[in-house]
C-alpha cells in the first residue's frame, strides 16, 4: 500500500465514524453503517438500493436479519451480502441490520430486546420511506438461522403479543407483509437450551414458549416461505416442519421447501439449487402486487 492509499484509508476510516459510506457496484448502491437505533449504539445497518430509482417510483423493502446463535454474526456477512445484492438488483430496497447480541461473559440478557430491535428496523424503514423511495405498505423480512427465528417472530407477532417495543418510532407499525425463514428454529420448547436466553427450558418454560414462532401463529399472519436443507446439522428440519404445521393449523398462507443435501447457513445460491427464482418470486408476489 503506497502513501496515497494509506491516506485514503485513514480518511475513510475517520469519516466512517461520523457518516455512512456509500458505494456503487454492479447496479447496486450500498450505504454502510446507517444508524437506526438510539444515538450512540454500535449496532447499525447496511442499505442495499437499486442504482437507479425512477422519479416518483416507490420500491418494496426487505429487512435482512443475520444469524449467529443470537450471540454472533454480522450484517455484512456473505449470506446477507448475497441476499441484499440479489434483491436490490431486482428492485428492492434492503436493510441488513446488526442487533444486540449475547456477550461471551453471559452477563447481558438479549431477549426480547433483539426482537424489539428488528421490529424497530421495520419502523425505521417506514419513517424513512420518503428518503429511501419505498412503499411503507410493502415491507418484507428475511433471515437465516437465529435470524430466521427473528424474522419469523417479526412476522407472527403484533401489538397483541406484547412483544412490540414502545419506542423509538412508536407512531409507525412493526407489521410486515411477508417473511422468508431460512432454517430458523421455530418451536423452542421442542429444541434445546439457548445460552443467549440465560435460562434453561426446565427453569423457565414460559420464556421458551413465548419466544417460539409456533406459539404465535394465527390467521392474521402474513404469507411465510420456509426453506431448510436436509443436511442441516445445526437446526434439524423438524423445526421447520413444526412451524409449517402451526401455520397450516392457523390458516396462514405458507410454503415449506426442503432442499436435498443443503447444509446449514446457505444463501440464495447454494450449490444444491439456485433459490433466487423461488425467493424473489415470493417477494414479487406479495410485495409487487401493485406494480407502477
Amino acid at each position: 500500500m503506497n502513501f496515497t492509499q494509506k491516506l485514503f484509508l485513514i480518511a475513510a476510516l475517520c469519516w466512517g465514524q461520523f457518516a455512512p459510506q456509500t458505494f456503487a457496484q454492479g447496479g447496486v448502491r450500498i450505504e454502510h453503517d446507517v444508524e437506526y437505533l438510539e444515538a450512540g449504539r454500535k449496532e447499525k445497518g447496511d442499505l442495499y438500493l437499486p442504482a437507479e430509482i425512477p422519479k416518483g417510483h416507490r420500491c418494496p423493502a426487505v429487512l435482512i436479519i443475520h444469524g449467529g446463535g443470537w450471540s454472533g454474526g454480522d450484517k455484512n456477512a456473505a449470506r446477507e451480502q448475497n441476499i441484499g445484492t440479489n434483491l436490490a438488483l431486482n428492485g428492492y430496497v434492503c436493510f441488513s441490520i446488526n442487533y444486540i447480541l449475547a456477550d461471551s461473559r453471559g452477563t447481558n440478557v438479549v431477549w426480547p430486546q433483539n426482537l424489539h430491535e428488528c421490529k424497530t428496523a421495520v419502523r425505521w424503514l417506514r419513517k424513512n420511506a420518503e428518503r429511501l423511495h419505498i412503499d411503507p405498505q410493502r415491507i418484507g423480512v428475511i433471515g437465516g438461522s437465529a435470524g430466521g427465528h427473528l424474522a419469523a417472530m417479526v412476522a407472527v407477532t403484533g401489538p397483541e403479543s406484547g412483544l412490540d417495543p414502545k419506542e423509538p418510532y412508536g407512531g409507525f407499525s412493526c407489521r410486515v407483509q411477508c417473511a422468508v425463514d431460512l432454517y430458523g428454529p421455530a418451536d423452542l420448547t421442542n429444541w434445546k437450551d439457548i445460552a443467549a436466553f440465560r435460562k434453561k427450558r426446565a427453569n423457565d418454560p414460559e420464556l421458551y414458549r413465548l419466544a417460539s414462532p409456533t406459539t404465535h401463529a394465527d390467521k392474521s399472519d402474513p404469507p411465510i416461505l420456509i426453506l431448510h436443507g436436509t443436511a442441516d446439522k445445526t437446526v434439524e428440519v423438524r423445526q421447520s416442519e413444526l412451524f409449517a404445521e402451526a401455520l397450516k393449523k392457523a390458516g396462514v398462507e405458507h410454503e415449506l421447501v426442503i432442499i436435498p443435501d443443503a447444509p446449514h447457513t446457505f444463501h440464495l445460491q447454494p450449490r444444491q439449487r439456485d433459490l433466487r427464482p423461488l425467493v424473489i418470486g415470493f417477494f414479487d408476489k406479495h410485495l409487487k402486487i401493485n406494480k407502477p
